[in-house]
């Protein structure tokens, strides 16, 4: 056995959470991969809800679903994250964040802190129960490190009897690699 890398254990979670049929959602969908990841998890009967604040982020996925002949799975949202009650009222399998900014983009449009928090409690409350969201904490940008230690603050503060909190992370790495934070929705959520 060996030690899965950062995005390839992000995969493996999802793959557990998410049931053939089964609403999923992509809270960052810039380039479309995890997009993409997701609507083959869910299968020709489920359906993904994919955010991003940017055209350019939304028209990638686009093409990437399209190339794959999956885009008929998708809706792609032209919203904040933090406005998913807005868009999805049925219960989900899981999610995925990346936290930071679109690769070979502008670098100042970020995620920011609240507005991750106040998606994750939104999912949360959707989640099926043995559900998982998924976030890969990118923070070695201007302003990361600020949302990572919001985020953590707020996950860290969960109830333990309803929502199962795990930090994947490797250690010895140089230059602030990223980490996941993996929340499992273990009992009913409400937002206190």
């Amino acid at each position: 056995m060996k030690l899965e890398r950062v995005l390839d254990y992000a995969k493996t979670l999802l793959r557990q959470s998410i049931d053939f049929g089964d609403v999923a959602v992509d809270a960052t969908a810039g380039n479309g991969h995890d997009t993409l990841y997701l609507a083959k998890l869910v299968g020709d009967t489920g359906h993904v809800f994919a955010f991003d604040v940017q055209q350019q982020a939304l028209d990638a996925t686009a093409a990437r679903l399209k190339e794959h002949e999956l885009f008929e799975r998708t809706t792609l949202i032209l919203d904040g994250h933090e406005k998913v009650k807005q868009y999805v009222e049925e219960p989900i399998g899981g999610a995925i964040f990346n936290l930071g900014y679109l690769p070979g983009a502008d670098h100042t449009v970020t995620t920011h802190g609240q507005t991750t928090i106040d998606a994750i409690n939104q999912l949360l409350v959707r989640l099926k129960i043995n559900g998982i969201i998924v976030l890969v904490v990118y923070h070695g940008h201007e302003g990361g490190k600020e949302e990572r230690d919001a985020v953590l603050h707020f996950v860290e503060q969960l109830p333990q009897k309803q929502v199962h909190v795990l930090r994947y992370d490797f250690l010895n790495q140089k230059n602030d690699p990223p980490f996941i934070i993996a929340l499992e929705k273990v009992k009913p959520y409400t937002v206190s």
